[in-house]
């Protein structure tokens, strides 16, 4: 059976990322449905699921909802106990545990100075004393999280990703999207969290949408993102090699141009959500591999 999550704006809802990425990190079924939290129908969209007031919110199998995402957390920890949401070390779960909660209570100057947008990095930014106190306390749990954890071969935080990585993506945006100053390991991980296929699924669908002006940045330009750039794909006309899309299996009826080779989608957000970062669709990617042998 699967949950209902109710999420916001992908490209600036931060706690909608995080809920997002507890189920798709971890395989956990789910069906995401989108609220109102710029358009002013929030408190219609969430109406069935009180006492909830923000997203993400989600709705379980058997009917029950649960917000905030520190007992979404729990809540899917406790259901899914071999979905290795936390790590399995007694101690390395209770130092995730005290990462994560620091996270959700604190660092106010980073978010109310940086709001997470993944559209580029704000040029002629400069942080304020407090950010830099934040990202100073921040890069000292990562280096302890990485130090305790012993698994030096992986990028994430306590050896397999968990939710204190979950916890944190967004963060690793904020610093991101801003430009901020942060040392050699804490930029390599933020550069695993945007190299992360499922975080660029999540902004691909965020690209979906556009802005004029861009919200949050002050009307500041951007410059390019520096997560991994795109495959060079375009929508175009058909035919397509393929006759059912990737995705759902239906049949196709819009398309897109990759390599010179054009595919079939059976509706336009199959093919833009896939024009914008080719390579964060598996189901996609496999279907082209294959074709190519």
């Amino acid at each position: 059976m699967s949950y209902d999550l109710y999420i916001g704006d992908q490209t600036f809802s931060s706690w909608s990322l995080r809920g997002w990425l507890m189920f798709e990190a971890f395989n956990i079924p789910f069906r995401t449905h989108l609220a109102g939290l710029y358009s002013g129908t929030l408190k219609e969209d969430l109406a069935e699921l009180a006492p909830a007031r923000f997203v993400p919110v989600m709705k379980t199998p058997d009917g029950i909802p649960v917000g905030d995402t520190l007992a979404m957390a729990e809540t899917l920890a406790e259901r899914h106990p071999d979905a290795g949401l936390w790590p399995e070390a007694p101690a390395a779960r209770a130092l995730a545990r005290w990462l994560v909660a620091e996270m959700h209570s604190g660092f106010g100057a980073l978010r109310s100075d940086c709001p997470m947008q993944l559209l580029g990095v704000v040029e002629g930014f400069e942080p304020s004393e407090a950010v830099l106190a934040d990202l100073t306390r921040i890069e000292e749990l990562w280096s302890i999280a990485r130090a305790k954890s012993g698994r030096d071969n992986s990028p994430w935080l306590f050896g397999d990703y968990s939710l204190a990585d979950v916890f944190y993506a967004p963060v690793a945006a904020r610093i991101a999207g801003f430009g901020l100053p942060v040392g050699t390991d804490a930029q390599a991980y933020v550069a695993a969290h945007l190299a992360d296929p499922a975080f660029r699924r999540w902004r691909a669908m965020g690209l979906l949408k556009s802005y004029d002006p861009v919200p949050y940045i002050d009307g500041l330009p951007l410059s390019t993102w520096p997560g991994p750039a795109p495959l060079a794909a375009v929508a175009c006309d058909g035919p397509s090699l393929n006759d059912t899309c990737p995705y759902s299996g239906d049949l196709v009826t819009d398309f897109l141009k990759l390599d010179g080779q054009v595919w079939g989608f059976c509706n336009p957000g199959c093919r833009d959500k896939t024009v914008n970062d080719p390579e964060a669709w598996p189901a996609f990617m496999d279907m082209v591999a294959t074709h190519n042998g």
